[in-house]
């Protein structure tokens, strides 16, 4: 996790907020990825690695809170 430490808190957020709601009109594709995924429709793959595309930002950012409250950088 040192990797972790070294990415500034703000460039996780932003990189979070930009890839993970772009396209931001007419509906984020985070929103529109994790509806068809809610009612089954979900079933294509680059619907499937669209989904992961815009979720990895989050994960990355729930990675980076962790390890912050972790080392007490919080």
């Amino acid at each position: 996790m040192h990797w972790l430490d070294h990415i500034s808190l703000p460039t996780v957020l932003f990189i979070a907020l930009l890839l993970g709601f772009a396209p931001f009109y007419p509906e984020p594709h985070i929103v529109e990825k994790v509806r068809m995924l809610v009612q089954g429709q979900l079933r294509r793959p680059i619907d499937i690695f669209d989904l992961f595309w815009h979720t990895w930002p989050f994960v990355l950012l729930i990675l980076k809170l962790v390890r912050m409250k972790q080392v007490g950088a919080f």
